[in-house]
């Protein structure tokens, strides 16, 4: 965060507000220094970078678009411009990431990146236009800004495996995945709301249930809490269903343990982030 720089200085109060690096241990308990630190990095960018758009920046989709083509560019071998501190930050984030890892991993991860990179200029078009997202075009866009896919990629990349692509893309992991991205965005939704609401934001679920169902703020905000922990219950289902999809697979010994290893680490980083969100002051009101 220093180095590139995208903070003046290591006791900025936001950033320390923020408590990243807890993030970065309680989603990722059994990396290693190295390890540690690189997600510590990633998760610095990620709020910084999405916090550049919290203001008129984040309501000009024509500004945004260029600055993620630019990123996105990095991804697909492009230099970055020196003067640009982002780009280099996000450079020196993509070349540690890839580092020993299979290109069919790399492929991948830059799909997603590139998911989440591109999915802010729709985000700051959906904050002028006249016409509110439904739930649908929510999780849509939702999906692609709460760059979940990116973070369950670094599961393996910080544990330094891959997980076999039967298991990979099975119903029973996809849906495990899925849920375990969704939850933080709900989750977030709810806590940010008294952010979000008065800048304009409109990408942010319990708004969508006040309209549907034409109740208070505190309402929606217990509907999309009690969503969540459905969602929650679920996962529990689906994480004690997959020994028995590796069985049905036919995996070998080595492989059921990799792909074990990849759905705790799902569930230990949903675990992690919800227990950081309950403690940083990112989200507290002034």
């Amino acid at each position: 965060m220093l180095r590139h720089p995208l903070l003046s200085d290591p006791d900025h109060p936001s950033y320390a507000h923020w408590d990243v690096v807890s993030l970065a241990a309680l989603g990722y308990p059994d990396a290693g220094p190295d390890e540690l630190a690189l997600a510590a990095d990633l998760m610095g960018f990620y709020f910084l970078f999405d916090d550049q758009f919290d203001g008129p920046l984040g309501r000009r989709p024509t500004e945004v678009a260029p600055i993620c083509e630019r990123l996105i560019a990095v991804l697909h071998g492009a230099r970055p411009n020196r003067s640009s501190a982002v780009e280099t930050a996000f450079a020196d984030l993509w070349e540690r990431s890839v580092r020993g890892m299979p290109a069919r991993w790399q492929a991948r991860a830059a799909y997603n990146w590139e998911w989440y990179l591109a999915s802010h200029p729709a985000e700051a078009a959906g904050r002028i236009s006249e016409r509110p997202p439904d739930r649908d075009g929510y999780l849509a866009l939702r999906r692609g800004t709460a760059a979940m896919e990116t973070i369950f990629d670094m599961v393996e990349r910080l544990g330094n495996f891959e997980v076999p692509a039967a298991v990979l893309h099975h119903p029973v992991l996809r849906q495990l995945r899925q849920l375990s991205a969704d939850i933080p965005s709900l989750s977030n939704d709810v806590r940010s709301f008294p952010l979000e609401a008065p800048r304009g934001d409109v990408n942010n679920l319990v708004m969508i249930v006040q309209r549907e169902r034409d109740c208070s703020a505190e309402e929606a905000c217990a509907v999309v809490m009690a969503e969540a922990q459905l969602m929650v219950e679920r996962c529990g289902e689906l994480h004690e269903r997959l020994p028995a999809v590796h069985r049905e697979l036919g995996l070998a010994r080595v492989e059921r343990i990799l792909a074990q290893r990849y759905a705790d680490g799902l569930v230990t980083w949903l675990a992690g982030y919800l227990t950081w969100e309950s403690r940083t002051g990112r989200y507290l009101t002034a």
